[in-house]
């Protein structure tokens, strides 16, 4: 199959409008690009990140068959090092050669490169994904905002985005001015037409982090952290905010401060764009992208015309087929097929960034008798694709109207992230994560809390999705009260599915009559399950869904009775009965 490798090229052509909008909360950053109003792009992070994270790791394992190691770097699972990622070390007085190109790297021997229990330094370049381990490369890359600094070797590149000659020159004697010895230097798109002095900085401010980087990997025993990445919102605008976005939205005051010194330092006369969002409306209804994430876990997507795609993702690879669905045409078979491709094409685009697709990806559209419409399609596909900022290889379309394609994956996608398999299928579909549903809860009650200004909230739901809405210790419930200064009762409902719950206002006394019947020092009946935050751990629920923490430690023994401690709206803290104690019946519930 003959491949079209991406054209790296700014489309001047398009007037396309960009906005970021970032939605700051306790639990999560959310942040969405916009283009021409449109949803491209969203990013969420909730928990640790580990790509781009620098470990000081031992080589637990080195298999010659597979040409790659396992090595432990302190995460659940070992992390995978293929011997075309391993720069080997140099010899006293040479330099290593990072110059060599991966054909010959892959041809040279593993277990001549590591050995089992050597430390090493890696850097995590995929995360880890369903059962496989983070992928991990000992070729070390800093970025920054103009340039990235690679620790090992002394090339010198400029990004191929930038296409002017005389600018590229430019960059190029910078670069050989400012070149750091003993590092690999790459000039960044967003270097174009900044000053020696500004790509001056950020070198030094690279080559000051190695330097700390290295001084933690000699002091720490492995396996250990050693450099932690960027949060998103430091990624997004290191990466991202740029000339060409229009506005970069904030709903957090703290956040916006941070950001403002942040640019302070890395790009002046960007400041000027980000915006304090503070209107009622929360940030992600006002700009109707809430409607949008909500679609992101839909299989079927519909298209204006009528038609509509399916995507369908598999560990191996993802399945997009298009569709004419609803839609006739209005001339012959011929264009309504051309028109729902065309269509399907733009969509397709846009879905493949915005839920962050990766891997392989075939798309099977609507069989094409006329080789001009094969060209057209082919071309817009092409076209639609080079928006995206992922790396990508798209092969020609076959005779059975299917084209397969590769996007760059550094990690889950996005639907992934959000949801978990479904238990009842074994895995074959998805629903929403617990802690999604959690915090689509918590956006409602924003709105709801803004627009009725009740006194209290009854909240009901899946079990493992109260769980996480109350959080480790109630912490997460306790700091939604205190955000929405509205008193809240959770209560679990096993018969209900998971991505499902229901919000009824009422009056404080009301619902503490009706839904908190409970006092200290009380003895209830209880079932223990398993936790959803904890999966080796247990939590107890009474049978009209209270949630049960526990005081001090879990029970180690089979029990269906607990003394409470501290009630609260909620949850209580609880202490196991032991079938010893003696209890009244007065005591029971």
């Amino acid at each position: 199959m003959v491949y079209f490798q991406r054209r790296e090229k700014t489309i001047a052509a398009e007037s396309i409008v960009r906005e970021i909008l970032v939605n700051v909360t306790p639990r999560e950053t959310r942040i969405a690009l916009l283009e021409n109003g449109q949803l491209m792009e969203v990013r969420f992070e909730r928990e640790e990140r580990v790509v781009g994270n620098i470990y000081k790791g031992i080589v637990q394992n080195v298999l010659p068959g597979m040409d790659a190691a396992f090595v432990n770097i302190g995460l659940e699972r070992n992390a995978f090092l293929y011997v075309g990622d391993i720069i080997p070390e140099a010899s006293e007085g040479e330099e290593a050669p990072a110059s060599l190109k991966r054909a010959e790297l892959r041809k040279r021997n593993i277990g001549e490169l590591l050995k089992i229990g050597q430390e090493i330094l890696v850097q995590v370049i995929k995360a880890p994904r369903g059962t496989k381990g983070a992928r991990v490369t000992t070729r070390l890359t800093l970025p920054g905002r103009y340039v990235v600094l690679m620790p090992e070797g002394s090339h010198l590149g400029i990004s191929r985005k930038i296409e002017d000659r005389a600018e590229r020159e430019r960059l190029r004697q910078i670069g050989q001015k400012l070149h750091p010895p003993g590092f690999g230097l790459i000039l960044r798109t967003e270097a174009e037409g900044k000053t020696e002095k500004e790509i001056k900085q950020d070198i030094d401010y690279l080559t000051e982090l190695w330097e700390t980087i290295r001084q933690r990997a000699q002091a720490v025993d492995a396996p250990a952290l050693v450099h932690r990445d960027a949060s998103l919102l430091y990624r997004v605008l290191r990466d991202i905010f740029s000339a060409e976005v229009a506005r970069l939205w904030i709903d957090d005051p703290e956040e916006y401060e941070k950001v403002h010194e942040v640019l302070r330092l890395i790009a002046p006369s960007l400041r000027s764009r980000v915006m304090l969002y503070d209107k009622p409306t929360p940030l992600f209804e006002y700009f109707n992208v809430e409607k949008e994430m909500e679609r992101l876990m839909r299989r079927k997507v519909w298209l204006k015309s009528g038609g509509y795609i399916t995507i369908d993702e598999t560990e191996a690879f993802t399945a997009i087929d298009v569709n004419t669905g609803k839609f006739t045409g209005k001339t012959s078979l011929a264009d309504t097929i051309l028109k729902t491709n065309l269509e399907a094409v733009e969509e397709i685009g846009r879905q493949l960034r915005l839920r962050d697709i990766g891997g392989i990806i075939v798309i099977d559209f609507i069989d094409m008798a006329r080789r001009s419409d094969h060209r057209q399609v082919m071309q817009a596909l092409q076209r639609v694709l080079k928006r995206d900022r992922a790396r990508f290889r798209i092969g020609r379309i076959s005779s059975l109207g299917l084209v397969e394609l590769t996007r760059k994956r550094t990690g889950e996608s996005v639907t992934e992230g959000l949801s978990r398999p479904c238990p009842i299928c074994h895995g074959r579909g998805r629903i929403p994560s617990p802690e999604t549903v959690s915090l689509w809860i918590e956006r409602e009650l924003s709105s709801r809390a803004q627009k009725e200004h009740a006194e209290a909230f009854l909240i009901e739901a899946h079990p493992d999705a109260i769980e996480h809405l109350v959080g480790e210790d109630g912490t997460n419930i306790e700091m939604l009260e205190h955000a929405l200064e509205c008193a809240l009762f959770a209560r679990a409902r096993p018969e209900m599915p998971i991505e499902e719950y229901r919000i009824q206002p009422g009056t404080l006394e009301g619902l503490k009559r009706q839904y908190l019947p409970y006092r200290p020092l009380q003895v209830v009946e209880c079932q223990l399950k398993r936790s959803s935050l904890d999966e080796e751990g247990k939590v107890a629920w009474t049978a009209d869904g209270y949630l049960l923490l526990w005081e001090s430690e879990a029970p180690t023994q089979p029990t269906n009775k607990v003394k409470l401690s501290e009630v609260r709206r909620s949850f209580a803290f609880a202490e196991p009965v032991l079938t010893t104690t003696p209890i009244t019946k007065s005591e029971v519930v």
